[in-house]
């Protein structure tokens, strides 16, 4: 990839899954929520495929998992009325988590669905860039591609922050905290909204 050029970004198809779910297993090993849930790297690296799913997988279906040239980078957002089925992970979390932190985790992910705003919304679960690519301007290309068409349908746009790091970017995008969310010893979550943009 060029590094002068700005990041080019495009849909990922179904078929592209495997390599996004990479992309996003690899953004997220040291994210503080997802390796509360899995500290174990065995874990980790077997339950990302499910966890990408959980969260996400319907992006594929809606041309809204949005991937950097060579999957540098990745975002997979949810449009307005459209749910990713988490039961899966849920019962992989509930069998294999460890049982002190399953209490925690579960009441954390309560909280992050209680959280969404009630207006029709998108959604990004996830969003991350390979280690190696970062400081390249990927997140951002992510992010301004997928906001340009949340504009053009004049909605607004939620996520939560798992990572302290994260929330200036998305705060250089117009998004707002609106809480704070942490239960028991897990880390801190930040639910953040970008009020809808009327043209």
């Amino acid at each position: 990839m060029n590094e002068t050029a700005p990041p080019s970004i495009r849909s990922a198809g179904a078929d592209e899954c495997e390599a996004v779910f990479a992309t996003i297993a690899t953004a997220f090993t040291t994210d503080p929520v997802a390796r509360f849930a899995m500290p174990e790297p065995e874990l980790y690296l077997s339950m990302a495929s499910i966890f990408v799913t959980g969260m996400a997988g319907p992006a594929f279906e809606h041309g809204s998992a949005y991937v950097a040239e060579g999957f540098a980078g990745a975002a997979l957002w949810l449009p307005p009325g459209v749910h990713a089925d988490a039961a899966e992970l849920g019962e992989h979390m509930a069998t294999r988590m460890a049982a002190e932190r399953l209490p925690d985790m579960a009441a954390t992910m309560e909280a992050m669905a209680a959280s969404h705003p009630e207006e029709p919304h998108w959604y990004l679960p996830l969003i991350g860039v390979d280690p190696i690519a970062q400081g390249r301007g990927i997140g951002a290309a992510l992010m301004k591609h997928a906001l340009a068409r949340i504009d053009a349908d004049g909605a607004c746009a939620y996520l939560e922050s798992s990572n302290p790091r994260n929330i200036s970017l998305y705060e250089r995008f117009g998004f707002e905290r609106t809480g704070e969310i942490r239960k028991g010893a897990g880390p801190v979550v930040t639910p953040m909204v970008r009020p809808a943009r009327r043209h």
